[in-house]
Protein backbone atom coordinates (compact mmCIF):
# COMPACT_ATOMS: atom_id res chain seq x y z
CA UNK A 1 0.00 0.00 0.00
CA UNK A 2 1.25 3.60 -1.01
CA UNK A 3 -0.13 6.47 -0.26
CA UNK A 4 -2.59 8.14 -2.65
CA UNK A 5 -1.25 5.54 -5.31
CA UNK A 6 -4.45 3.68 -7.02
CA UNK A 7 -6.56 5.28 -3.93
CA UNK A 8 -9.97 6.63 -4.50
CA UNK A 9 -9.27 10.16 -3.19
CA UNK A 10 -6.19 12.49 -4.52
CA UNK A 11 -4.20 14.25 -1.76
CA UNK A 12 -5.03 17.81 -2.93
CA UNK A 13 -8.78 16.64 -2.94
CA UNK A 14 -8.17 15.89 0.39
CA UNK A 15 -6.57 18.83 1.40
CA UNK A 16 -8.60 21.05 -0.12
CA UNK A 17 -11.56 19.38 2.30
CA UNK A 18 -9.79 20.41 5.32
CA UNK A 19 -9.04 23.75 4.55
CA UNK A 20 -12.50 23.99 3.94
CA UNK A 21 -13.75 23.09 7.04
CA UNK A 22 -10.49 24.88 8.85
CA UNK A 23 -11.83 28.25 7.41
CA UNK A 24 -15.85 28.08 8.56
CA UNK A 25 -14.32 26.85 11.75
CA UNK A 26 -15.88 23.30 11.75
CA UNK A 27 -12.54 21.21 13.29
CA UNK A 28 -14.23 20.45 16.42
CA UNK A 29 -12.86 18.07 19.20
CA UNK A 30 -15.20 15.88 21.06
CA UNK A 31 -17.51 14.17 17.96
CA UNK A 32 -16.76 12.13 15.38
CA UNK A 33 -18.84 14.04 12.46
CA UNK A 34 -21.99 15.95 13.30
CA UNK A 35 -23.90 18.57 11.53
CA UNK A 36 -21.35 19.36 9.05
CA UNK A 37 -18.69 19.32 12.14
CA UNK A 38 -16.14 16.88 13.42
CA UNK A 39 -12.84 16.05 14.87
CA UNK A 40 -9.51 15.26 12.48
CA UNK A 41 -10.68 12.22 11.25
CA UNK A 42 -14.54 12.94 10.74
CA UNK A 43 -13.32 16.42 8.72
CA UNK A 44 -11.43 14.08 6.55
CA UNK A 45 -13.85 11.18 5.52
CA UNK A 46 -17.12 12.86 6.92
CA UNK A 47 -17.40 9.66 9.42
CA UNK A 48 -16.12 7.44 11.95
CA UNK A 49 -14.69 5.23 9.67
CA UNK A 50 -10.90 5.02 10.56
CA UNK A 51 -10.65 1.90 8.16
CA UNK A 52 -10.97 4.25 5.53
CA UNK A 53 -8.22 6.14 5.35
CA UNK A 54 -6.79 3.21 3.65
CA UNK A 55 -8.91 2.30 0.21
CA UNK A 56 -9.44 6.17 0.17
CA UNK A 57 -5.75 7.47 0.79
CA UNK A 58 -3.51 4.48 0.83
CA UNK A 59 -2.92 5.50 4.88
CA UNK A 60 -2.90 2.80 7.29
CA UNK A 61 -5.73 2.69 9.93
CA UNK A 62 -3.27 2.38 12.73
CA UNK A 63 -2.34 6.28 11.74
CA UNK A 64 -5.86 6.88 11.82
CA UNK A 65 -6.23 6.44 15.38
CA UNK A 66 -3.05 8.04 16.00
CA UNK A 67 -3.97 11.15 14.24
CA UNK A 68 -7.28 11.11 16.23
CA UNK A 69 -5.56 10.44 19.40
CA UNK A 70 -3.22 13.23 19.30
CA UNK A 71 -5.98 15.48 17.85
CA UNK A 72 -7.49 15.38 21.18
CA UNK A 73 -5.18 16.10 23.28
CA UNK A 74 -3.66 19.28 21.76
CA UNK A 75 -4.85 22.48 22.88
CA UNK A 76 -7.90 24.02 20.75
CA UNK A 77 -5.38 26.23 18.57
CA UNK A 78 -3.24 23.40 17.67
CA UNK A 79 -5.93 21.18 17.52
CA UNK A 80 -7.95 22.91 14.25
CA UNK A 81 -4.51 22.48 12.60
CA UNK A 82 -3.60 19.40 12.69
CA UNK A 83 -5.70 17.69 10.28
CA UNK A 84 -4.09 19.33 7.85
CA UNK A 85 -0.65 19.31 9.25
CA UNK A 86 -0.99 15.41 9.32
CA UNK A 87 -2.46 15.28 5.63
CA UNK A 88 0.50 17.75 4.34
CA UNK A 89 2.76 15.68 6.08
CA UNK A 90 2.40 12.10 3.90
CA UNK A 91 4.26 12.07 1.14
CA UNK A 92 2.73 10.73 -2.13
CA UNK A 93 3.86 7.29 -3.02
CA UNK A 94 5.32 6.78 0.30
CA UNK A 95 5.12 3.35 2.18
CA UNK A 96 3.73 4.15 5.70
CA UNK A 97 3.29 0.97 7.44
CA UNK A 98 6.34 1.13 9.79
CA UNK A 99 5.94 4.65 10.55
CA UNK A 100 3.38 3.79 13.88
CA UNK A 101 6.58 1.00 14.62
CA UNK A 102 9.08 4.23 14.84
CA UNK A 103 6.13 6.39 16.47
CA UNK A 104 6.01 3.55 19.05
CA UNK A 105 9.79 3.11 19.65
CA UNK A 106 10.27 6.96 19.90
CA UNK A 107 6.75 7.25 22.26
CA UNK A 108 8.63 4.22 24.89
CA UNK A 109 12.09 5.77 24.99
CA UNK A 110 12.05 9.68 24.98
CA UNK A 111 12.37 10.56 28.10
CA UNK A 112 10.72 13.92 26.76
CA UNK A 113 7.24 12.74 26.77
CA UNK A 114 7.47 9.34 28.54
CA UNK A 115 8.90 10.36 32.15
CA UNK A 116 9.69 7.64 34.30
CA UNK A 117 10.93 5.09 31.76
CA UNK A 118 14.69 5.30 33.79
CA UNK A 119 13.06 3.79 37.61
CA UNK A 120 14.75 0.94 38.37
CA UNK A 121 11.46 -0.87 38.56
CA UNK A 122 10.86 -0.65 34.53
CA UNK A 123 14.35 0.40 32.59
CA UNK A 124 14.88 -3.15 32.01
CA UNK A 125 11.67 -4.03 30.97
CA UNK A 126 11.20 -0.86 28.60
CA UNK A 127 15.11 -1.45 27.16
CA UNK A 128 13.32 -4.99 26.15
CA UNK A 129 10.62 -3.72 24.42
CA UNK A 130 12.62 -1.19 22.65
CA UNK A 131 14.73 -3.83 21.28
CA UNK A 132 11.93 -5.65 19.98
CA UNK A 133 10.61 -2.75 18.05
CA UNK A 134 13.78 -2.00 16.25
CA UNK A 135 13.14 -4.94 13.63
CA UNK A 136 9.73 -3.85 13.06
CA UNK A 137 10.95 -0.21 12.74
CA UNK A 138 13.00 -1.40 9.82
CA UNK A 139 10.05 -3.32 8.40
CA UNK A 140 11.60 -6.73 9.56
CA UNK A 141 8.62 -9.30 9.16
CA UNK A 142 10.66 -11.91 11.46
CA UNK A 143 9.85 -9.98 14.66
CA UNK A 144 6.85 -10.58 14.48
CA UNK A 145 7.62 -14.26 16.40
CA UNK A 146 10.08 -12.87 18.65
CA UNK A 147 7.52 -10.12 19.76
CA UNK A 148 5.24 -12.85 20.62
CA UNK A 149 8.25 -15.06 22.46
CA UNK A 150 8.48 -11.96 24.35
CA UNK A 151 5.17 -11.38 25.62
CA UNK A 152 5.07 -13.92 28.21
CA UNK A 153 8.11 -12.82 29.80
CA UNK A 154 6.80 -8.75 29.36
CA UNK A 155 3.90 -10.14 31.42
CA UNK A 156 6.48 -10.95 34.19
CA UNK A 157 7.39 -7.63 34.28
CA UNK A 158 4.05 -6.01 34.63
CA UNK A 159 3.78 -6.46 38.47
CA UNK A 160 6.98 -4.15 38.94
CA UNK A 161 5.56 -1.43 36.37
CA UNK A 162 2.00 -1.50 37.95
CA UNK A 163 4.27 -0.57 40.91
CA UNK A 164 6.22 2.44 39.24
CA UNK A 165 2.80 3.57 37.84
CA UNK A 166 1.22 3.48 41.37
CA UNK A 167 4.50 5.42 42.20
CA UNK A 168 3.98 7.87 39.41
CA UNK A 169 0.18 7.90 39.69
CA UNK A 170 1.08 9.75 43.52
CA UNK A 171 3.44 12.04 42.18
CA UNK A 172 1.07 13.58 39.46
CA UNK A 173 -1.71 13.82 41.96
CA UNK A 174 0.30 16.18 43.94
CA UNK A 175 0.82 18.24 41.18
CA UNK A 176 -1.95 21.17 40.56
CA UNK A 177 -4.70 20.61 37.93
CA UNK A 178 -3.14 23.59 35.96
CA UNK A 179 0.15 22.12 35.38
CA UNK A 180 -0.96 18.82 34.56
CA UNK A 181 -3.08 20.03 32.00
CA UNK A 182 -0.06 21.92 30.82
CA UNK A 183 2.16 18.94 30.91
CA UNK A 184 -0.53 16.71 28.61
CA UNK A 185 -0.94 19.47 26.55
CA UNK A 186 3.04 20.04 25.84
CA UNK A 187 3.41 16.16 25.59
CA UNK A 188 0.78 16.25 22.76
CA UNK A 189 2.54 18.69 21.01
CA UNK A 190 5.58 16.78 20.83
CA UNK A 191 3.48 13.51 19.72
CA UNK A 192 1.77 15.75 16.81
CA UNK A 193 5.54 16.80 15.85
CA UNK A 194 7.06 13.46 15.65
CA UNK A 195 4.70 12.34 13.67
CA UNK A 196 4.54 14.63 11.33
CA UNK A 197 8.20 14.19 10.97
CA UNK A 198 8.17 10.47 10.49
CA UNK A 199 5.28 10.81 7.70
CA UNK A 200 7.63 13.41 5.73
CA UNK A 201 10.54 10.70 6.20
CA UNK A 202 8.37 8.45 4.64
CA UNK A 203 10.36 6.66 1.58
CA UNK A 204 8.73 4.36 -1.10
Amino acid sequence: MRAFVGTTVTKAAVLEQLRAHSKADEIVRGLYWEGGKGCAVGCTIHSNQHSEYEPRFGIPQVLARLEDCIFEGLSNKKAKAWPVRFMSAVPEGADLSRVHWQFLLWLLTDVKVNRGIDHPLVRDAVKRCADLLVPLTEGEPAAWSAAESAAESAASAWSAASAAESAWSAASAAESAASTARLESAAYSLMADKLESLLQAAKP
